[in-house]
């Protein structure tokens, strides 16, 4: 005997699926997923209840009419420089990419350990599981320091990751850190401060942590913003913290609009120069060894390393109404209200845009990698500029940036998904600039995450595509059989 159900998705999207009263309820959500063209996910009762997938269809008390929910697994992926790590629908995860940049993953083959998200550093990830234990992989010495911290790892509900250093917020406010102890691994000298933790924010060398009255606590290198010491008294109310990551500079922005920094002075740590002009900031953006701050009344204050973007002099009076900035490693570009851009910094990292000035209207949203940028336009269609080999060239698919949603960017090149779910690419060929190997399976693509020379696109029905340097991660192909699970 059969009966009829109907499967609605979140979306509201609903069909009616046949199913027999001794089917499993698995083949029964398989046949929904066919129907709806979507990844694996759990049927729920008009209760909100998951439905046991091994229980047979009478067993699971359904009856013909009932209405059930088809809740897709969110997938999850993330990327060290050469490898990536994809979370499957049952829990378990999947990595590829270069060896020592976190393709093993032998502390999570045990079947018991389900993963609930993925956090990555430039050679190791760290996953938080669903008991909110932790598992890392990859690189042996940052694998090897947090076995010394296991036993401290637990409720762990948020973790930041620094290069080769990680920090785990734990569910009482307190912090374990391990890792590389001269990048922040360390933290035993500030441990008794690390209290109703809410946030950290992490650069190369050190770590800073915004505590739940406003005050910060660091540790780290010293030199590069693990020593707040010198303005400690400052760093009150503060809301939120920007750091260049590699210059080893922090930026606290405080309730009341002002900045504090520390760290490394060259890279922006040394606000003395424009500290009468840093009120009522919105927020700041970094390049790779400078700041620039948003204002309230939409200009900009820049400070840093000038060959880095901190000398925005010659642009100043053009820099009104800005609403937005995004940055390369060496130069800034800033969205005006009217929707045009203002750039300056280094001219070969994006830094000049006169080339392409007069396209540069009603510009949306732009997407940076360390050498070029990317404008979406209200229209759909895409201007970039900046090193010409690094994705600034985009001639070759410009008839086909049309109807962009948005752009991803590795170091070498960027990916545009566009509105049919299908996918441009252009930049460095071999580093993910070419996608015409895969270009037949990028269809109704999701999201796409990128490592440094490499791009994994998340399809509709949960699958993964790949492309670019296979040693950075561009080829999946020894695990697609796996990945056909997420």
């Amino acid at each position: 005997m059969s009966i009829s159900v109907e499967v609605a998705l979140l979306s509201g999207k609903r069909l009616t699926v046949n199913t027999g009263l001794d089917e499993k309820v698995e083949t029964l959500n398989r046949r929904a997923q066919a129907a709806f063209g979507v990844g694996r996910g759990r049927l729920l009762d008009s209760f909100g209840r998951v439905l046991d997938a091994s229980a047979a269809v009478k067993t699971a008390g359904l009856r013909n009419g009932d209405t059930l929910t088809l809740h897709i697994n969110q997938v999850q992926t993330q990327a060290t420089s050469a490898a990536f790590a994809a979370i499957l629908g049952d829990g378990a995860v999947v990595t590829w990419g270069r060896t020592q940049r976190g393709v093993s993953v032998a502390s999570l083959q045990d079947p018991s350990k389900k993963a609930r998200q993925i956090q990555a550093s430039a050679d190791m990830f760290v996953a938080i599981l669903e008991d909110k234990s932790v598992a890392t992989w990859g690189h042996s010495s940052a694998t090897g320091a947090k076995h010394a911290a296991q036993h401290l790892l637990t409720n762990v509900q948020q973790i930041q990751a620094s290069y080769g250093t990680f920090a785990a917020i734990l569910a009482d406010g307190s912090v374990v850190t391990w890792g590389d102890p001269r990048r922040g691994g360390d933290s035993s000298g500030v441990r008794e401060k690390l209290k109703n933790v809410q946030q950290i924010q992490a650069g190369w060398y050190a770590f800073a942590a915004v505590l739940s009255d406003g005050s910060v606590v660091t540790w780290g290198d010293a030199a590069r913003g693990g020593d707040s010491s010198a303005v400690q008294d400052q760093l009150k109310t503060v809301q939120k913290i920007q750091v260049c990551r590699q210059g080893g500079a922090f930026a606290a922005i405080l309730v009341d609009g002002a900045v504090v920094t520390w760290g490394n002075a060259a890279s922006g740590g040394d606000t003395s120069a424009v500290q009468g002009q840093l009120k009522n900031v919105q927020q700041v953006q970094a390049s790779r060894f400078a700041f620039a701050a948003i204002l309230g009344d939409g200009s900009v204050v820049t400070w840093g390393n000038d060959g880095f973007g901190a000398d925005s002099s010659a642009v100043q009076t053009q820099l009104k109404d800005v609403q937005q900035i995004q940055a390369s490693s060496r130069a800034f570009a800033a969205i005006l209200g009217d929707g045009s851009v203002v750039t300056w910094g280094d001219a070969c990292y994006g830094g000049e845009s006169s080339s392409v000035q007069g396209k540069l209207k009603n510009v949306q949203q732009i997407q940076a990698n360390d050498y070029a940028f990317a404008a979406i336009l209200g229209d759909g269609s895409v201007v970039t500029w900046g090193h010409v080999h690094r994705g600034a060239d985009s001639s070759a698919v410009q008839t086909q940036l049309k109807n962009v949603q948005q752009v991803q960017a590795n170091s070498y090149a960027f990916a545009a998904i566009l509105a049919d779910g299908s996918v441009v690419t252009w930049g460095f060929a071999p580093n993910g600039g070419d996608s015409g190997a895969v270009q037949a399976q990028l269809k109704k693509v999701q999201q796409i995450q990128a490592s440094h020379a490499a791009f994994a696109a998340i399809l509709g029905d949960g699958s993964v595509v790949t492309w670019g340097n296979a040693g950075w991660g561009g080829d999946s192909r020894a695990v697609q059989e796996q990945l056909k699970m997420v």
